[in-house]
């Protein structure tokens, strides 16, 4: 078997170690996929396509990369990377979730400053922040599901900092602080 991919006869727990090319490769395909972002592009690569994680390992992943000052994308390809092959692992990931985009970007960028005022080009961008806002809901709906399953206080959790965040509009930073030593008590004692 090689170590990119699980087969489907295999359990998902068990022990994938990628290649640093496989990381870097995953992570560049993911990238080069995130029009919108690419978080939804990375679950779907890991968890979904290689099998390297299960729903729940990797929203607890992302969990980290949550509470960790940076960009949540490149935070979770940087822990996912040393998680799977070291220091080399999380350049490997990096590398592949900013390189190729970063190429990318510099040459839109040059031809936004030169044509950005074509009336045509504001209309395509309306557009794509459309397409952008249905990949974000998709990927909040694959990352909730396995909160459901568990039949625990998660849901609970995860809908009070919807609310507090999205309709009360208190600031992010606050309710994390809030909410994550509930959580983490709410774990400790369901163990």
């Amino acid at each position: 078997m090689s170590d990119s991919a699980v087969s489907p006869s295999e359990p998902q727990e068990a022990a994938v170690r990628p290649s640093l090319l496989a990381l870097f490769n995953a992570f560049a395909s993911a990238s080069l996929s995130a029009f919108g972002g690419a978080l939804p592009w990375v679950r779907r690569a890991i968890v979904e396509q290689r099998g390297w994680m299960t729903a729940e390992e990797f929203n607890e992943t992302f969990s980290l990369a949550q509470f960790l000052p940076g960009a949540n994308a490149l935070n979770v390809a940087i822990v996912l990377g040393a998680r799977f092959r070291g220091p080399a692992g999380a350049a490997a990931a990096f590398s592949g979730l900013l390189g190729p985009p970063l190429a990318i970007v510099l040459v839109l960028a040059f031809l936004y400053d030169r044509y950005g005022n074509v009336a045509t080009l504001n209309h395509v961008l309306a557009g794509i922040s459309c397409s952008a806002t249905g990949l974000i809901i998709a990927f909040v709906a694959k990352m909730i599901a396995p909160l459901f399953k568990r039949r625990d206080w998660g849901p609970a959790i995860a809908i009070i900092g919807f609310i507090c965040v999205a309709i009360v509009q208190w600031p992010l930073p606050l309710v994390f602080i809030g909410l994550a030593p509930i959580s983490v008590a709410l774990a400790w004692f369901r163990r």
